[in-house]
């Protein structure tokens, strides 16, 4: 695994409940500003493994960004679960519950 990936893995773990952070973001404080389409790939082969609050992670216009209606759907009522106002089109205020 690289540093990177170990990164990015504590990055998203530690990401507080009732918070998000866009997959950018992430990337940036993991150590590459160019990295968030690793973020992704990191997510979507590692959430199960490591239990990761995949749902907590957002695009950095604020919005759900996953294309499957079902699986949007899911991230945003454990978004709105965790106390986190998601606009019907999947819209959450990044100043208010970004980390």
């Amino acid at each position: 695994m690289t540093q990177f990936t170990e990164e990015v893995l504590v990055i998203i773990q530690r990401i507080p409940y009732g918070s998000v952070m866009s997959y950018g973001r992430i990337a940036r404080l993991a150590g590459n500003a160019r990295g968030a389409r690793q973020v992704v790939r990191i997510l979507h082969s590692m959430t199960e493994k490591y239990n990761l609050p995949w749902h907590r992670i957002i695009n950095s216009k604020g919005k759900i960004s996953i294309t499957d209606e079902s699986y949007a759907a899911i991230q945003r009522e454990l978004l709105i679960s965790e106390g986190v106002e998601v606009s019907e089109n999947g819209y959450i205020d990044i100043s208010k519950y970004g980390t």
